[in-house]
């Protein structure tokens, strides 16, 4: 009949509603805390974190990071665990993909960009875009720019997400913004 249920319109907004909430959250947590790590007068504080830091700090400018470090992108790294201990992550700082190209003897690899969070938690590569292909991380690798605040989710796509459920190819980051843009 051309309406739409009030149930279904009431869910609509209250999802609305929470997603709406949780990035003020972010928002207002970054910036309450940022002078906690750069100290109120920009000094250093050695806060402990709940994750390993880089052997950098922001102020730098944009970072190149080798994605499972002297381990690159292979089958059977846990990429959630190494993310979390690599962490933070900032805004154009680079992902480096190393991988060997496909021979008779090792498995291709892809880097494939997940829409959302549903797929990173399914693998689902439905509506993923590859990023690179199974040649593009030999050498120095594929590079890919973290260009915006916002949540990236990465998957290997090889053998139709197999390497992404199984070899736990896998992992996402919200890099963060560098002090100056504050």
């Amino acid at each position: 009949m051309g309406y739409r249920s009030s149930t279904s319109t009431s869910v609509a907004l209250a999802h609305g509603l929470i997603l709406i909430l949780c990035a003020a959250s972010m928002v207002t947590e970054s910036m309450a805390n940022r002078g906690w790590y750069y100290g109120f007068n920009n000094t250093t504080y050695n806060w402990p974190w709940p994750w390993g830091r880089r052997n950098d700090t922001d102020n730098n400018g944009p970072s190149k990071i080798v994605v499972g470090g002297s381990d690159h992108w292979h089958f059977g790294f846990n990429y959630s665990d190494w993310a979390f201990e690599n962490a933070p992550f900032y805004v154009n700082d680079a992902l480096v993909f190393k991988y060997e190209p496909p021979r008779n003897t090792v498995f291709p690899h892809s880097v494939y960009l997940l829409p959302n969070l549903g797929s990173y938690l399914k693998c689902d590569l439905s509506r993923a875009k590859m990023v690179a292909n199974v040649t593009d991380g030999g050498g120095e690798g594929f590079e890919f720019v973290l260009k915006r605040w916002k949540p990236y989710y990465f998957a290997c796509g090889e053998r139709g997400g197999l390497h992404c459920r199984d070899g736990r190819m896998k992992f996402m980051v919200m890099p963060l913004l560098r002090r100056r843009h504050y």
